[in-house]
């Protein structure tokens, strides 16, 4: 364990409110629990709406409209110390949450410090009064901002709702999943230790039902973004909808994968497969379902198979891991569901299945799970599992490829492959998600990222992620 880790632990039982560490005035304990092992790491005390409000008073009365070059200054100076502090961000990942200690080093500390550069970015050239004949539009900060992040990815969507909401001039109250809070308690002394303004920047632990229906609900909060799941994104608006308070909402997904007939399978079948099971496939944007040809559909089942054989699941400290363990039991107990659910439904189990792997029960690791000749009615075909499971859906024509992408009430993400790039764009301008990759092009920092339908509203990333945290004013007669 990392010195800065045991300080994360230390601080379990405080809130970060108007610049400094102070006692949670609650008295429920919630455990930390380490997934590779059953491991109790800390136990967090959970804030209560008391603390709830002191938060909030500091983030208002600490919101005044700040100069960019200031903004520009902390967001660098965050921005260095997360790097600086890589590795020790990412032992801890492993230790709360299950993350491959590569997977952490390689994507979730990296990909957090880009949503930190690309705040920078865009905040370094953007226009905030623009000109449109004799009248000024005028973008200003919303004011205090509600961000309420998930388990899954838990640095990453910190910083991509805290980097863009500093940017924009907000003031923020932060409640990070009660399930995995240590990174959140590294993250909040980094920005104490970049020298943030005292209320700028505030932490309270907690649950949904306590701190994050009082955010939602709270007159003193102008805006809620929350990453999390569908049942908690619909509370959280129904919260905020007597204080008409803007809502932006990133949900859950169950994407699609569309192979056309002329892509490189010995390729992209791998690709897919692993691009499913990321993070143990814990991805909202996970493709976990691939549309593969009907005369393809034993190729790409022999291909997966072959993947999934060099997939090393076990101990996430191991730098060999390829995947760890689930990040929680409740989770683990999901996904096994409905591995059984796919089995009782008759798709063809083409590798994986119940239980844990050999060796591996003391912790909460699943089987890699490959299901074939998967139909759309099917519940693994239409339901969010968040598990290393991945359905691969037949089709006998491009349209009803993008037929069955569609068939969801998501919309997050997607992925087309194939050859023929002009088929594989007018394939992808079809499907109804708000982010399609076209073969596996390399992440965008900027590209903006949220769902269409029950995927939720909004977008994060870049200009875009930016100016959810903006209101728009237009004064008349300016010029």
């Amino acid at each position: 364990m990392t010195s800065l880790t045991a300080q994360a632990i230390s601080r379990a039982g405080d809130a970060y409110i108007g610049g400094t560490w102070v006692p949670s005035s609650g008295s429920e304990r919630l455990p930390v629990i380490n997934p590779a092992n059953g491991a109790l790491l800390a136990e967090i005390v959970a804030g209560t709406s008391a603390d709830l409000d002191s938060a909030v008073a500091a983030a208002r009365a600490a919101f005044a409209v700040s100069p960019v070059a200031e903004r520009l200054a902390l967001l660098e100076r965050i921005h260095a110390l997360i790097l600086d502090r890589a590795e020790p961000l990412a032992q801890t990942l492993v230790q709360e949450m299950g993350a491959a200690i590569t997977h952490a080093r390689v994507a979730h500390v990296p990909l957090a410090a880009a949503h930190v550069q690309a705040a920078i970015d865009v905040l370094r050239d953007y226009e905030f009064l623009t000109m449109h004949g004799t009248t000024a539009i005028v973008r200003e900060p919303i004011g205090v901002a509600g961000l309420i992040t998930p388990w899954n990815w838990p640095l990453y969507q910190i910083t991509a709702k805290v980097a863009p909401a500093l940017a924009a001039g907000c003031t923020v109250v932060l409640k990070p999943s009660e399930l995995s809070p240590l990174s959140a308690l590294m993250f909040a002394q980094i920005v104490h230790d970049a020298g943030a303004p005292a209320g700028v920047f505030n932490l309270v632990n907690g649950t949904g039902t306590e701190v994050g229906a009082g955010m939602a609900a709270h007159p003193d909060i102008d805006m809620i973004s929350i990453t999390g799941s569908n049942r908690a994104g619909v509370l959280v608006a129904q919260g905020a909808a007597p204080t008409v308070k803007r809502v932006t909402q990133e949900l859950g997904g169950k994407s699609p994968n569309v192979l056309l007939p002329d892509a490189d399978f010995e390729r992209v079948v791998p690709l897919g497969v692993m691009a499913a099971f990321r993070n143990v496939g814990q991805s909202c944007s996970a493709p976990t379902r691939m549309i593969v040809p009907r005369a393809q559909l034993a190729e790409v089942e022999a291909l997966a198979r072959q993947t999934v054989e060099s997939i090393v699941v076990g101990d996430p400290a191991q730098d060999a891991t390829t995947l760890g363990p689930i990040a929680n039991r409740a989770q683990f107990q999901r996904v096994q569901a409905l591995i059984a659910v796919g089995i009782e439904e008759g798709a063809k189990l083409v590798c994986g299945g119940l239980g844990c792997p050999e060796g591996l029960s003391d912790g909460l690791y699943v089987h890699p799970t490959v299901f074939s000749d998967v139909s759309s009615a099917m519940r693994i075909a239409q339901e969010e599992i968040f598990g290393p499971v991945l359905a691969i859906i037949p089709y006998d024509t491009v349209d009803e490829a993008v037929a069955i992408a569609n068939d969801t009430v998501f919309g997050l993400g997607g992925h087309v492959q194939g050859v023929d790039l002009a088929l594989a764009r007018s394939v992808a301008l079809r499907i109804r998600t708000g982010q399609v990759h076209i073969n596996h092009p390399a992440w965008d920092a900027h590209a903006p990222f949220g769902g269409y339908k029950r995927s939720g509203n909004g977008r994060e990333y870049g200009a875009f992620g930016f100016e959810e945290y903006l209101e728009v004013k237009a004064v008349l007669g300016f010029a």
